[in-house]
């Protein structure tokens, strides 16, 4: 298995950022559309397809990513030598992780809220949560890249 992961390192490395672009976008998408949702009138056919557009979002493009994501980079992680234990970086770079799959959970919880017609927060409160993956992921890819500590 260990000749097969470096044989492969490029092509599993290059399906983790594919994965990782698709999960991010859907992340950033959900929110925006939840910020138009809330000026839809309940019930109504715009509120309705807003529901249809979520569901589908998170079902189908933000779920599979994200499983797809930590199957890559699982794999990654299991090739000797690219990863440094001892760093800083990986820690850091693991706990925004963790971070990130807490919010896409509460994403699918306000989704199922909206599919409930029992949204409770403002366009406003999900502009500013809209924010929150932007920020991880920041802080994500200069843990990859520069590798600060």
């Amino acid at each position: 298995m260990e000749d097969f992961l470096i044989d492969y390192y490029l092509w599993i490395k290059a399906f983790h950022i594919i994965s990782v672009i698709a999960w991010m976008a859907g992340m950033f998408y959900l929110p925006r559309l939840y910020i138009y949702h809330c000026d839809a009138e309940i019930g109504s056919v715009q509120s309705e397809t807003f529901k249809i557009m979520e569901r589908r979002l998170l079902r189908g493009i933000i779920n599979p990513a994200m499983i797809m994501t930590f199957i890559f980079g699982s794999l990654l992680l299991a090739i000797p030598g690219i990863v440094d234990w001892s760093s800083g970086w990986i820690w850091t770079k693991l706990s925004m992780l963790f971070l990130m799959v807490g919010f896409h959970g509460q994403l699918s919880k306000w989704r199922k809220d909206f599919e409930a017609d029992n949204n409770q927060k403002s366009s406003k409160y999900y502009r500013f949560a809209n924010e929150f993956p932007t920020i991880l992921t920041i802080i994500i890819v200069i843990m990859v890249v520069v590798k600060p500590f």
